[in-house]
């Protein structure tokens, strides 16, 4: 094992090897992130202004008019940036150990899962506690049904649907229906009317 110079955060940001257990720095920002959390997840509806702007504390960056429905959970957040015009639905987790990049007028349904975080697939090396990440992008105007899951370094291609209660292994491309799990490509998406 011969992780590459910096702190475990830089490593984590490079998609390296990185030991998140004990690191100072590391549990600073899970800690800061689940104060922020709570807060959120306490504010009443009645006070979108309020719950704006501790996301905007949490988040990497929130376009205008982007609404987050609580509960809402994730790691840092920091390494999450949200597009303008987008909506994530109840129950959303987001595990943004790396960026995670949503883009403008998304739509993400109920207990939707997003992962940045990954883990080596060797066993000796997995027993380390080591782990590393890999980025996950959503391009502008996507629709992902409830309870779907985005799997480490996947990018959804702009337009595309993705159907509820999908397994995203792989990119998707733009302009298309999938579902499944595996997630697969089902059909392209007609224009409206044809």
């Amino acid at each position: 094992m011969n992780p590459q110079e910096g702190t475990e955060k830089e490593r984590m940001l490079r998609g390296e090897l990185y030991k998140p257990v004990g690191d100072e720095e590391l549990e600073r920002d899970v800690a800061r992130c689940q104060r922020l959390l709570r807060e959120i997840n306490a504010t009443p509806a009645e006070s979108p202004e309020g719950r704006a702007k501790l996301l905007a504390e949490l988040l990497g960056s929130i376009g205008p008019q982007t609404e987050i429905k609580p509960p809402f959970l994730c790691d840092y957040g920091a390494h999450i940036y949200l597009g303008r015009e987008t909506f994530i639905n109840y129950e959303c987790v987001i595990l943004d150990t790396g960026r995670v990049e949503i883009g403008d007028r998304v739509q993400i349904g109920p207990g939707v899962h997003i992962y940045a975080a990954d883990h080596p697939r060797d066993p000796a090396v997995r027993g380390t506690l080591y782990e590393f990440s890999r980025p996950v992008r959503v391009e502008d105007d996507v629709w992902i049904g409830g309870r779907t899951v985005l799997c480490p370094g996947v990018t959804v291609g702009a337009g595309s649907v993705i159907g509820a209660g999908s397994v995203v292994t792989k990119d998707v491309p733009p302009g298309v229906i999938a579902a499944g799990n595996p997630c697969r490509v089902i059909k392209p998406i007609e224009p409206e009317g044809s």
